[in-house]
């Protein structure tokens, strides 16, 4: 900070604010004319702000009673300008707002940038640039804002690189002005028409009126030059509105394109993609309202922080009430964004009533059902589309199958999973698909989950399946074991793990009770011998159904916590008792034949232990004791070496 005694105080700017303007100016000059979107917005949303003021204080509101954004340009000085009549901002509130990035996960969102300008632009978008935008064509950027009902104006002042400086300013008018002193490469954007076409192209949408002065023809032809002409400076400038100014979710759907939706998707979300898909739909009856729903293309970088803000824009017969309503949405849809506007909620309803209120409750429940069945469309009618959804948000959604019981089923039949009938991991397939390709006789869905697709894929669990012919899904997301422990069935089929427990195979029954027991006494004395060795490191030993190549593998008890739900408890600080796997080997294995024969008990405690290390690592987990391991497997080569 300067002297205290100066009137101009200098600040830096925050770390991650000095780093997101260096990746605005040259992540973002291809495309640079959306700051004025992003500028527009922002004083959209302060109007927005004061217009839900004045309902408790009307003194706020502006003298002529009318909110208006206005665009001042000047072509010889390089300048432009954006003024609204909104709320306003005090001192702390710019030093708060425009010197710091108050969001969580920044740290997170600069770590996850590459260098590649355009996914970075994609990232950027998805992280809301806002006021930062205007540093892509401006050398250097002024802020004059006074709060709406104090007196004290303030005015910033930055060149965008390392500070900024804050200083009173006398006689402001309530609101905000953003004056650009353009680059000389950016001179375009103090052309009339072009910020015409701008505006019209990126702001037509919103409900404020944006103003411009009149072209000198249009001017000219007004009744009221002649006051221009005696010398009248605040008449010498004519204004007009250049955008419609009528919010868009009040209009028809018939009269709405799918340009003018994209756009309105990108002013309220911040995004710089188009929307994957929107729904726009207006309700009658014991409750009014209107919807506009999008679902992204691509997820935003804090979506697994559950904790951040997140929600729909709120208005209350068309007065902006709030941003982030989270209360219309479960959080499994936290992906969604877009708005709701109510007639029948009171004007001044806030956060806590929201959370009471019966229509309030009605709504959220009619707004899921519709994204459920936006989605369950589009996986119907466009698979492709919705595999680029799946791909993106298919983790969160996961998570409505164990918090929302009314909308379980609708869920469910979204789900998709990877599945042996293909060996892409890109490739998936839902619930009704497998049903369609299980064999004669088979009643349950068969699943296994694995740290990876690489895991699960050749996961020695599956061999007897793919012998047979039968389906399994595999799963390898870190909320899947937490999914299955909520989904016992699927229509009329019940869920099993086939890593767990015993399997109940179709067509088992064929198997003559004589050869089970013929296996059984011909396997007794090995099983015997192995449990010996492995004594408390398992629950059980037992000869395999679920085997036909490989020697040997391990099986989870019927009840127990699976290693992925393991490590979710852990991380969070839970302590969890110990879970003994249980050692199932393959006697038709050379290995099992060689080893039932073996004389050398200290070779054979050799062997076993080997086995039991290799069906730990084929299931993806660490070992207990590698250098244990790497021992024995050196002592077995030294011995076959020797042989």
């Amino acid at each position: 900070m300067a002297d205290s005694q100066a009137s101009t105080e200098t600040f830096g700017f925050q770390t991650e604010a000095k780093q997101l303007l260096h990746l605005m100016i040259h992540s973002l000059y291809s495309n640079r004319e959306i700051f004025l979107r992003e500028l527009i917005s922002n004083a959209s949303d302060a109007i927005d702000k004061l217009r839900f003021a004045t309902i408790a204080d009307d003194s706020l509101m502006p003298e002529d009673g009318e909110f208006a954004i206005t665009i001042n340009f000047d072509e010889d000085a390089k300048t432009l300008s954006i003024t609204d009549n909104g709320i306003g901002m005090t001192r702390e509130e710019v030093i708060d707002h425009l010197g710091t990035i108050a969001k969580s996960g920044t740290a997170e969102f600069l770590g996850n940038l590459t260098g590649d300008q355009k996914k970075d632009a994609s990232l950027i978008g998805q992280f809301g640039v806002g006021f930062y935008s205007a540093f892509i064509v401006a050398q250097e950027v002024e802020v004059f804002t006074r709060k709406a009902g104090t007196l004290e104006g303030t005015r910033w002042v930055s060149q965008g690189e390392q500070e900024f400086s804050i200083e009173p300013a006398q006689d402001l008018p309530p609101g905000t002005t953003v004056v650009l002193h353009l680059r000389e490469e950016a001179a375009e954007f103090a052309d009339g028409s072009r910020l015409r076409h701008i505006v019209r192209r990126y702001s037509d949408h919103i409900g404020v009126p944006v103003r411009m002065p009149k072209p000198p023809a249009a001017a000219a032809d007004d009744s009221d030059a002649s006051a221009a002409e005696a010398g009248d400076e605040d008449a010498a400038v004519e204004y007009e509105v250049v955008n419609s100014a009528k919010a868009l979710w009040t209009r028809s759907r018939s009269d709405v394109s799918d340009e003018e939706y994209q756009e309105f998707y990108k002013y309220i979300s911040h995004d710089f993609q188009d929307p994957l898909s929107w729904s726009h739909n207006k309700v009658e009856g014991k409750f009014e309202y209107t919807s506009l729903l999008y679902l992204p293309e691509k997820a935003p970088f804090d979506l697994w922080n559950r904790e951040a803000p997140r929600g729909l824009k709120l208005y209350v017969q068309r007065v902006f009430i709030m941003d982030e309503a989270e209360q219309f949405l479960p959080l499994y849809l936290r992906f969604v964004k877009g708005i709701v506007d109510s007639n029948d909620l009171p004007l001044n309803v806030s956060r806590e009533i929201l959370q009471q209120d019966e229509q309030v409750s009605s709504i959220r429940n009619a707004l899921t059902k519709r994204v459920l069945n936006m989605l369950q469309t589009m996986a119907d009618k466009e698979p492709e589309k919705y595999q680029r959804f799946w791909n993106e948000f298919g983790e969160v959604l996961k998570e409505g199958a164990g918090e929302d019981f009314a909308n379980r089923e609708a869920i469910s039949k979204l789900l998709r999973f990877a599945s042996t009938h293909d060996e892409d991991s890109e490739k998936h397939v839902s619930l009704d698909d497998y049903i369609e390709r299980m064999v004669e006789g088979q009643d349950k869905i068969y699943y296994l989950i694995a740290e990876s697709h690489e895991n699960a894929r050749t996961s020695p669990h599956l061999e007897v399946f793919r012998k047979r012919g039968i389906e399994v899904l595999l799963m390898f997301d870190r909320i899947d074991e937490w999914l299955m422990s909520s989904l016992s069935e699927y229509g009329d089929k019940s869920f099993q793990d086939v890593m767990r427990g015993d399997l109940d195979l179709p067509g088992e029954e064929a198997d003559s009770a004589d050869e089970t027991e013929d296996e059984s006494s011909d396997t007794a004395q090995l099983t015997e011998r192995i449990q010996k060795v492995l004594a408390e490191r398992v629950e059980a030993v037992r000869p395999s159904k679920r085997l036909t190549d490989s020697p040997a593998c391990l099986v989870l008890p019927e009840f127990a916590m699976g290693a992925q739900m393991r490590r979710i408890m852990e991380a969070s600080g839970q302590s969890l008792p110990e879970t003994k796997p249980i050692f199932e080997y393959n006697p038709a294995h050379p290995l099992l034949t060689r080893l039932d024969r073996e004389t050398d008990e200290d070779r054979f405690a050799d062997l076993v232990l080997i086995l039991f290390d290799q069906a730990s690592l084929a299931d993806g987990t660490a070992l207990a004791d590698s250098a244990g391991y790497v021992g024995r497997l050196n002592k077995l080569l030294v011995t076959l070496l020797a042989d």
